[in-house]
């Protein structure tokens, strides 16, 4: 895309901002604490759209997410904090600072190397000042299953990881064992804490085979939907209630479902 072109578009975007900011009732009274719950909700209709791979979709909710990056540029421009232009100089001088490789003599010759280089960079950021701890950029409010990803790709960036994939499955077998024995007793306490080992210990697993886990998850939901969903419509056809069905035939309308 022409760079003129790039530069008009994004300064409509704050011309536009700044016409709301002023005008819109509804865009004046907004702060950062009534923004964020909709800037959550951007974020995950943009999550969608990228497992559906939809480039039209894609487009338009990344247009949604600018939104909300602007609209907090404008508020904290508004309070004398930064603006807009702040926001993207200290974004530039993070990545030049964090890519040596590029930017600099550091030499980095697969993205695993790129990824710890990163993580020692950001541990020097932090010389002179309160010692940081590796795993304190994960943030709270992340789902428990992103959570658990990015706390062990962090620590397998300093070197704290299995040597070879293959070593997890006695983990994820110790695990599961520690999560029968406990569900025999049926200790619920101790079951789910158990069982949070096991989905530990599984995200690992997936982390070192180079598999999203979030992703795959989502790609399973859908397909139990799509063959629920295609249970649910056959037994409508027959004008019968599905709690009126009995196991076997839904088992059988399953794998039915499969094959469709």
């Amino acid at each position: 895309m022409n760079e003129d072109k790039k530069k008009i578009a994004f300064e409509r975007c704050l011309t536009i901002m700044d016409r709301l900011r002023n005008e819109c009732p509804w865009d004046k009274k907004q702060t950062n604490e009534t923004l964020r719950s909709h800037s959550i909700e951007e974020v995950y209709e943009l999550s969608d759209a990228i497992l559906d791979n939809n480039a039209d979709d894609i487009k338009k909710e990344l247009g949604d997410v600018l939104l909300h990056i602007i609209f907090y540029a404008k508020i904290a421009e508004e309070k004398q904090q930064f603006d807009i232009a702040d926001v993207c100089n200290a974004l530039c001088d993070k990545l030049i600072y964090r890519h040596p490789h590029v930017f600099g003599e550091v030499t980095a010759e697969n993205a695993d190397k790129v990824m710890h280089n990163w993580e020692e960079l950001k541990l020097h950021e932090n010389k002179g000042k309160s010692p940081r701890s590796v795993l304190s950029g994960v943030p709270k409010s992340l789902p428990s299953l992103i959570k658990a990803y990015r706390i062990q790709d962090k620590a397998a960036n300093v070197g704290f990881d299995w040597d070879k994939p293959s070593d997890v499955w006695d983990k994820v077998k110790e695990e599961i064992e520690e999560f029968s024995e406990e569900a025999e007793k049926m200790d619920k306490q101790a079951m789910e804490e158990e069982f949070g080992d096991v989905l530990f210990s599984l995200v690992n697993a997936a982390r070192l085979y180079k598999i999203n886990p979030d992703n795959a998850l989502e790609h399973c939901n859908k397909k139990f939907i799509n063959r629920f969903n295609y249970i649910e419509n056959e037994i409508n056809r027959q004008g019968r209630e599905i709690t009126q069905v009995p196991l076997e035939e839904k088992e059988a309308l399953w794998q039915k479902s499969k094959k469709a």
